[in-house]
């Protein structure tokens, strides 16, 4: 299709916006309502806050004033929403909402942004279904006149969902969900460092024949997390803390369940392990609908076990602190989608709510959704428990089969004599031990026999290679880096000693996880078929690497934790200037030649400017930054942020942007640069690099599991077609196995990165909220869909 430019300054001239937030705040807000000013001031429209939600529509006045661009300002790192919300009595009457519409009449506002829950979106919709009849009730009584009612016949109505709990179906996430399990996951993790204390006693017994011993503090934890009505909070931290067991409202625990956790936790304990994790949704109840509460499920292991329990109940602290990099780039992303779906609206279209699926912002009818939301309460209600979780979504239920997978299970008695070996290769990342720790233990419980092949494939070419235990991976979840070790050398040159070694260890399969040197190694490995008999095993690739550069996935492990580090040093550095006037910083990010990081980050932290290699620039295009950085200091904001990928440019280095900058700014701003290094590679890995690592490692050994009964010939595996080396990816909406040779052809080998690269479609968004005029192209718009039709309900 060909591409068709918006004009700034036509599609929303002479039309009005108004975005209220409402219900529960969640972090992530706030980027959302920038985004929705700052474009619709864009396409020309005139866009108005509605502070104090519906309570500010009812009573009008101040409460509905026009935003400008400097309004939303460094309102991105801030948490809650600055412009207000609160629960209203007074919208929910037909009075109530008559007023509501005059005063949105007065302003010529028939555009309706409403960031909230489902409760704040159905008002919306019964608000826009009746607003016909609300402008003859005011026609009548005199409040508007006869063209006031012509001008504003008819009202449009976008939402986009604000919610921690994740608890409105047509949305793989909501607003806010991803930074509640941020403070959830700090929780857990400094809660499990206390539990992991113990006590030696002096060495010197050892000396006089005395057995050294090791005093431990062994605890239970529970844990209760939000969720009156949706476990999605509590599944997710369950997979990624490694919790021994999940209460949510979707999936009661069967009859007897008292007796199975007590059992569960005894044999944990018996295994050696001190720390015994126990995740409670508020809304957790049994088969019959009692409350399963955390005093409760303490009291029990405290009684029953003889357990030290303690119990935490996490409360509004899962609301609070600064948006996640993922809550404030969907924030932003649904602010642009919600715009373009207003200005676009006829009186024929539907209320629609803007979501995502997978990395793809989607338009779904409003009420659709609600509907689907209530089947779920309904469902549980009839204890139709399975269906709950089916209507919850493809993303639950991925994430309930894959605890499934991990919990209540005893490994296998019947084994396979299948030797499934795993690697890290490239550089270390966060989520890589999640990754290895969820493969094994998959691997285990499907009755095979793990190996660990530490320092890549040097490891395996010098035979550096161990069976890896059920229990050696226990804690892995939450930790950094490679545990099994990683170097960057490539198979090609010690390819017969690595054939040995697959033979000598009786090797399989093989998982390989890392970065761009996993996917090179992996072909290597498949070119290497042809003159080593032994490589013809099914081998999977797992993309694991800060860089985000692997063919065949929109997403890698690790990303979105470096990702987060960059974006809270951004705020750090620029809160530093906070008491100093025009400053600019210009921070040098990582990613080879890959600008996923520069230009995601220059997302989530508001970059005026963000240079990447794919996006080639030059001196015209420097002096263009730097004089609109001039401009932006004449105005109420003084600070100025340019991101530079580090290979963006040989000649353009962070140097030479910084130096220009200070020359060309000389008596308007003063520069700063900051190249931030090794730490975008450090750190615990985030809830979603936990998750994304854990659903990853299982689902690579069940294909493997699958391969390796297809390869299975005269007593021996032989796998040497294209599709028995796959690269394991995330694909828009799925995750999906493509061919390390079919993905050759898209790939850049030189500068390590995938021809085509789904983030690129993001950059016009950076600019545009950075206040460059520049033409959006919505060639491809985001279809309405039906979400009823597409879980195939009716």
């Amino acid at each position: 299709m060909q591409a068709t430019p918006v004009n700034p300054t036509t599609m929303g001239v002479g039309k009005a916006i108004a975005v209220l937030t409402s219900g529960g705040d969640a972090q992530g807000m706030n980027a959302a309502v920038r985004a929705t000013v700052r474009v619709g001031i864009y396409t020309g429209a005139k866009v108005y806050f509605v502070h104090e939600g519906y309570q500010g529509l009812v009573d009008g006045g101040d409460h509905i004033c026009l935003a400008t661009w400097e309004s939303v300002s460094m309102m991105l790192q801030l948490g809650g929403t600055v412009i207000g919300s609160a629960r209203c009595k007074d919208f929910r009457t037909k009075e109530g909402r008559t007023k509501a519409a005059c005063n949105l009449v007065k302003l010529g506002i028939t555009n309706l942004c409403v960031i909230g829950g489902d409760g704040s979106l159905t008002g919306a919709n019964e608000f826009r279904s009746e607003w016909s009849e609300l402008l003859q009730i005011l026609l009548k009584a005199g409040k508007i006149t006869a063209e006031e009612a012509r001008r504003s016949s008819h009202l449009n109505i976008v939402g986009m969902v604000g919610s921690i709990d994740n608890d409105f179906c047509g949305t793989d996430m909501t607003i806010g969900t991803d930074s509640a399990l941020h403070r959830i996951i700090e929780v857990v993790d400094a809660i499990t460092t206390t539990a992991q204390r113990y006590t030696h006693t002096h060495s010197y017994l050892c000396f006089v024949g005395l057995e050294s011993k090791l005093i431990f503090h062994q605890r239970a934890f529970i844990l209760e997390v939000m969720g009156r009505h949706c476990g999605y909070l509590a599944l997710v931290t369950a997979l990624a803390s490694g919790a021994d067991w999940v209460f949510i409202p979707e999936m009661p625990p069967d009859d007897g369940w008292e007796d199975h956790l007590c059992r569960r936790l005894a044999n944990q304990r018996s295994m050696g392990y001190r720390l015994n994790v126990i995740i409670v949704a508020e809304g957790a109840m049994d088969r019959f609908g009692k409350p399963i509460t955390c005093d409760m499920v303490k009291n029990l292991v405290t009684k029953k076990l003889g357990f030290d329990t303690r119990s935490t109940i996490l409360g509004h602290v899962q609301r609070g602190g600064t948006p996640s990099a993922f809550d404030r780039i969907l924030g932003s992303r649904m602010g642009v989608e919600a715009v373009m779906a207003l200005l676009e609206a006829t009186p024929d279209t539907p209320a629609c709510v803007v979501s995502l699926s997978g990395n793809q912002a989607i338009r779904l009818p409003l009420m659709e959704c609600v509907q689907v939301t209530k089947d779920v309460t309904k469902a549980m209600a009839e204890g139709k428990f399975e269906e709950a979780v089916k209507l919850r979504g493809k993303s639950f239920e991925n994430n309930w089969n894959t605890y499934k997978l991990l919990a209540h299970v005893s490994p296998a008695e019947v084994k396979s004599n299948i030797n499934i070996a795993i690697m890290n290769v490239g550089a270390p990342c966060a989520g890589m031990n999640a990754a290895v720790r969820s493969a094994v233990r998959i691997g285990i419980l499907q009755g095979h026999n793990m190996l660990a092949i530490h320092d890549g494939f040097e490891g395996l070419a010098h035979g550096n290679i161990e069976p890896i235990s059920w229990a050696a991976v226990g804690n892995w979840t939450g930790q950094g880096g490679s545990n099994l070790g990683t170097k960057r050398m490539l198979p090609a040159n010690i390819m017969e000693e690595i054939s040995l070694n697959i033979a000598k260890f009786n090797i399989h399969s093989l998982i390989i996880i890392g970065g761009f040197e996993a996917f090179v190694g992996g072909l290597e490995l498949v070119t290497g078929r042809e003159k080593y008999e032994e490589l013809c095993i099914p081998i999977v690739v797992i993309p694991a690497t800060v860089s985000n550069n692997v063919p065949g996935s929109d997403f890698s492990i690790g990303a979105d934790t470096a990702l987060n580090t960059i974006t809270s040093t951004c705020d750090r550095i620029k809160q530093s200037a906070a008491g100093t006037k025009r400053r600019v910083f210009i921070i040098e990010t990582m990613g080879g030649y890959c600008g996923y990081l520069a230009t995601m980050a220059g997302l989530a932290a508001g970059a005026d400017a963000a240079y990447i290699y794919e996006e080639p620039f030059g001196i015209h295009d420097l002096e263009v930054n730097v004089e609109h950085l001039v401009e932006k200091m004449k105005t109420t904001v003084k600070r100025g942020l340019i991101l530079r990928n580090e290979k963006c440019n040989s000649n353009y280095t962070t140097d030479f942007i910084f130096n220009l900058y200070t020359e060309e700014g000389k008596g308007v701003f003063d520069c700063r640069k900051n190249v931030l290094g090794h730490m975008q590679q450090g750190g615990t890995p985030s809830p979603f690099d936990r998750n994304f690592g854990t659903k990853m490692g299982a689902k690579s050994v069940l294909w493997l599991t699958d391969k390796l009964k297809e390869c299975y010939r005269h007593g021996r595996i032989f796998a040497n077609t294209p599709d028995s080396a796959c690269v394991l990816g995330m694909r828009k909406r799925a995750l999906v196995f493509q061919p390390l040779a079919e993905l050759k052809n898209n790939t850049d080998f030189e500068h390590r990165i995938p021809k085509t690269q789904w983030w690129l479609k993001l950059r016009p968004i950076l600019k545009i909220l950075a206040k460059y005029k520049i033409s959006l192209d919505i060639s491809e718009k985001a279809a309405m869909e039906s979400v009823i039709k597409k879980r195939g309900i009716v």
